[in-house]
C-alpha cells in the first residue's frame, strides 16, 4: 500500500457498498449501461436508501467531530461515470456524510485510484475489484449484499478473523493439507515465532493509531479477533500481536463453533473472513466482507 500524504486514515468505498443499488443494478445487466445511465439520470433527484457499509461509514466519519478534526477520509471510487454518479452525491449529500473526494471511471475497476488516495482499506461488491486490490497489497474486501444491516449503537466495532486476513495463510496451508492435528503441533513448535502479516494488518494498525487518541476508558471504536483456533494454538497470535504491537479489544478463540452468533453478540458494524461459508452464515446477523485471499479462495485442482 502507498503511504498516504497525511495522517488520515482513508477507507475506498464502492457505490454499491455505501447505498442500496440494486435495482440500478438490476436494470444495468437486463438493458446493459445505456439504460443504466438512462435510469440514473431519471431519477437522480431520488434517494437512495443505505446499503450494507452505510452505518461503518457513517461511524469512521463521525469520529472526525469526536476527534475535533479530520483523522478519517472516506473516498468514493466507483464503476459509475460522473453522469450516473450524480445520484449517489445526491445522497452523500442528502445524508450528511463527510465525502468529498471521488473517482468516477466509466466502467472500468477504480482499484488503480488506490495508491494515489493513499488508502488503507478498500470496500466494494465488485469481486474483481477486490482481487486486484489485494493483488496489489491493499486490505480489501467484497461487501455481501443482502446481508444484515443492524445498527448496534455508537460505538464502532469491527471484527477480524486471523489467518488470510489479520495474519497469512501459513497455518491455514497447513491445517489444509495435515489437518487438525498438524496444524495444532505446528503452532505449538513455532509459538514464539511470530506469524507473517495478511491483508489486513496494516489497516488494523492504522485502526489501532487512531484508537491510542482516544482515552481508553472512552475509546468509541472498538475491535475484535474472532478465530476458529483454540489453545494451544493461541499464544501465537497472542505473541504475535504483541511483537506487532497491535492491541485488540477482544480476541475469541472459538474452537471452531460458529460465528456468527459471537459477532451478533459482540455486535459489529463489519466482519471481515477469507472463508466464504463463514461469510454466508455471519451476513445474517452482521454486515460482512469477504477476504478473497489466501488458500480457501485459490482454485482447487
Amino acid at each position: 500500500m502507498a503511504a498516504g500524504s497525511t495522517d488520515k486514515l482513508i477507507v475506498a468505498i464502492s457505490s454499491r457498498a455505501l447505498f442500496d443499488l440494486e435495482a440500478s443494478h438490476a436494470v444495468y445487466l437486463s438493458g446493459g449501461v445505456e439504460a443504466y445511465r438512462q435510469y440514473q439520470i431519471d431519477h437522480e433527484d431520488e434517494l437512495l436508501l443505505p446499503g450494507e457499509a452505510y452505518h461503518l461509514t457513517e461511524k469512521l466519519l463521525n469520529l472526525n467531530a469526536l476527534l475535533g478534526r479530520e483523522r478519517v477520509e472516506v473516498v468514493l471510487v466507483s464503476r459509475n461515470s460522473a453522469d450516473t454518479g450524480l445520484r449517489v452525491f445526491n445522497s452523500i449529500q442528502h445524508y450528511g456524510l463527510g465525502i468529498t473526494r471521488a473517482a468516477f471511471v466509466g466502467g472500468r475497476s477504480p482499484y488503480p485510484y488506490l495508491a494515489a488516495f493513499g488508502c488503507h482499506l478498500f470496500l466494494s461488491t465488485h469481486a474483481e475489484d477486490v482481487r486486484s486490490a489485494l493483488d496489489a497489497g491493499f486490505a480489501a474486501a467484497t461487501i455481501l449484499c443482502g446481508g444484515a444491516r443492524r445498527d448496534f449503537g455508537s460505538e464502532l466495532r469491527i471484527a477480524f478473523d486471523g489467518d488470510a486476513v489479520l495474519f497469512a495463510d501459513d497455518s491455514e496451508r497447513v491445517y489444509q493439507s495435515g489437518g487438525l492435528a498438524a496444524f495444532q503441533a505446528s503452532e505449538q513448535q513455532s509459538a514464539r515465532e511470530p506469524l507473517r502479516g495478511g491483508p489486513f494488518k496494516p489497516f488494523l494498525a492504522a485502526l489501532n493509531l487512531l484508537q491510542s487518541e482516544f482515552p481508553e476508558h472512552a475509546c468509541p471504536v472498538r475491535t475484535a479477533l474472532v478465530t476458529a483456533r483454540s489453545a494451544p494454538a493461541h499464544e501465537r497470535v497472542i505473541r504475535t500481536l504483541r511483537e506487532w504491537n497491535i492491541r485488540l479489544d477482544e480476541s475469541l478463540f472459538l474452537g471452531g463453533l460458529q460465528k456468527a452468533a459471537f459477532l451478533e453478540a459482540f455486535g459489529a458494524d463489519m466482519f471481515f473472513d477469507d472463508q466464504a461459508g463463514h461469510c454466508e452464515r455471519a451476513r445474517q446477523f452482521v454486515a460482512t466482507g469477504h477476504v478473497p485471499h489466501g488458500i480457501s479462495n485459490e482454485p482447487k485442482p
